[in-house]
């Protein structure tokens, strides 16, 4: 894993902006589309803002969900909502380009199934994203992997559901489908990371996010979460 960083969390998110921008040109330019995944957070938001910025080819952009919080639509709460807010009006990507997880679906178990099929439609069959952006937690979380959930041995899904963590259920994308990723690019700030940064780095596969395959991946930091 190649590791950069940055002075604080506003140049992380510069930084990741122009990762992106770069991966998603040489993508349109390679296979004809761009597909990524984004998580959620404050920094990401930030990095979608200055992504939105760049002059790329944005009706051959796709972002889907890593992963997303069983809550309705417009809440706060959504992962859906800010991403929605970050892109749509400040970028010209078409929104219907934007695959919202169906996190509201009657039968989330079903919803999970058919992001599965919309993932294979756009993606491939196994589907391979271009890009995912993961985010870590102070607990070793990434994505919404956490400790201890049943879901971090699931290797026959690409899109499962989870236990209630910090109050919701979650539908999150597996490692079997992050790790097909063509390059997968980590942000992590503040000084509370510093641990979990460092577990990182050595794939400690006792947190879930060092169980992520690292050959393809780049972490940006800023210094207080490099330590």
């Amino acid at each position: 894993m190649r590791h950069e960083i940055f002075a604080d969390d506003d140049a992380v998110a510069v930084a990741a902006a122009r990762v992106i921008a770069t991966e998603a040109r040489e993508a349109v330019a390679t296979r004809g589309r761009f597909l990524m995944a984004v998580s959620g957070g404050k920094t990401p938001w930030a990095m979608l803002r200055h992504l939105s910025t760049e002059d790329l080819p944005w009706s051959q952009v796709h972002v889907f969900q890593v992963d997303e919080r069983l809550a309705p639509d417009g809440d706060p709460d959504r992962n859906l909502t800010h991403l929605r807010a970050s892109l749509l009006g400040a970028a010209p990507i078409p929104a219907d380009n934007i695959h919202g997880m169906p996190v509201t679906a009657a039968d989330a178990e079903q919803g999970a199934r058919d992001y599965e099929r919309t993932l294979r439609d756009w993606c491939g069959a196994p589907p391979v994203l271009d890009l995912a952006h993961l985010g870590l937690g102070a607990d070793g979380h990434t994505a919404s992997l956490v400790p201890d959930d049943p879901v971090l041995g699931c290797h026959d899904r690409d899109v499962t559901l989870t236990g209630v963590y910090q109050g919701r259920r979650r539908m999150t994308l597996t490692f079997p489908m992050l790790d097909r990723s063509r390059r997968i690019l980590w942000l992590a700030t503040g000084a509370a990371k510093v641990p979990m940064v460092e577990r990182l780095m050595r794939a400690d596969a006792t947190i879930p996010a060092g169980r992520v395959a690292q050959a393809h991946a780049l972490l940006l930091t800023d210094t207080a979460a490099a330590g």
